[in-house]
């Protein structure tokens, strides 16, 4: 980490297929030390707008603000500064943003990256312990976030620090364990061709698991749940119908789900040897940290035949502060200048 002058302002945006989350951040440097404090901060539904060029222009609107960098987060492989966001109509230009604000230093990365770089800039008391592990891990990490869709990354350990690794880990094949898994493959084939894991392990992939029990007739739909659906989200609608014990379908959906996530984050754990730790990211961990703590999770997380004892020495964690991306975003640029 550089000495910065104290008080440079940075722009930083965590781009969701769902929601853009834009913030001016002021680096503050005390006793050697650097923070990075939010001043400002708004939401955007990320598909009501063409492009972020148009987002930034709203939240930055005629009030002058003196930018030294800015970072962005984007679904998406990077290339050369630009990338074509997953799960959204428009894509990001790292020297269109800086050409239009007039900033010297824009950076743009994969929003897992993001997240990844976030979780240096967290406390204690932003995570929730899944699993304690070894005490004294030290290690590799990886970060496995779904949300609207399913991103991963890495943190590759070099001896002193973290060297952050994005990649479309989401994108590879759904892998079924179980008579039920195999009959999702092949409903969601008939839908899709390719399944990847995004279509199990996401907000779609709620969906995706409930109409499978439903149209294979392993569960029966309850007429409430149907017309809750028509008029609010589908995955919301099926949280709440499982939590309240109404809907056995719904909370099965949840079961599987939930399963299928924590065989996908250790697969994960696995490619990326993490035994310094394996972080869940995105909006959906939190809203389900009652379920990931139950024996579901866990259970599919640490089968791994021969290397179980393995998988049990990896510490889990939750990260609660849905502002990680965001400061990681920020975290970047800083570096980068």
């Amino acid at each position: 980490m550089r000495s910065l002058p104290n008080g440079i302002r940075i722009l930083a945006g965590d781009i969701g297929g769902t929601k853009t989350n834009l913030a001016i951040l002021r680096a503050v440097v005390e006793k050697g030390h650097e923070d990075l404090l939010i001043e400002r901060n708004e939401r955007y539904s990320s598909g009501a707008y063409p492009s972020l060029n148009a987002i930034i222009r709203e939240f930055l609107g005629d009030e002058p603000v003196h930018l030294a960098c800015a970072g962005f987060g984007v679904p998406g492989p990077v290339k050369d500064g630009r990338v074509k966001a997953t799960n959204l109509n428009w894509g990001v230009d790292a020297a269109e943003i800086a050409a239009d604000l007039k900033i010297h230093t824009v950076q743009v990365l994969n929003d897992l990256a993001a997240n990844a770089y976030g979780i240096s800039e967290l406390r204690p008391s932003d995570f929730a312990v899944i699993q304690d592990g070894d005490p004294q891990a030290v290690g590799n990490r990886c970060v496995v976030s779904p949300g609207t869709g399913l991103g991963e990354a890495g943190l590759f350990w070099d001896g002193k620090k973290h060297l952050v690794w994005a990649c479309e880990g989401g994108h590879t094949d759904f892998a079924p364990r179980s008579e039920v898994e195999n009959g999702l493959l092949e409903y969601l084939q008939k839908h899709y061709g390719h399944v990847s894991v995004e279509r199990i392990v996401s907000g779609m992939g709620i969906l995706n698991i409930y109409n499978f029990l439903r149209d294979s007739g392993r569960g029966k739909e309850l007429p409430q749940v149907k017309e809750a659906m028509q008029e609010n989200d589908p995955g919301k609608v099926i949280s709440e119908f499982a939590k309240s014990g109404k809907c056995r379908m719904c909370k099965e959906t949840l079961e599987i789900f939930v399963s299928c996530l924590g065989a996908e984050t250790g697969n994960m754990a696995l490619k990326s040897m993490s035994l310094g730790g394996v972080y869940l990211g995105g909006g959906i961990p939190t809203k389900m940290l009652d379920d990931i703590k139950g024996v579901g999770f866990l259970h599919s997380f640490n089968s791994k035949g021969r290397l179980q004892s393995l998988m049990e020495s990896m510490p889990i964690k939750v990260i609660l502060n849905d502002q990680a991306a965001l400061l990681g975003a920020a975290r970047y640029a800083v570096d980068s200048l």
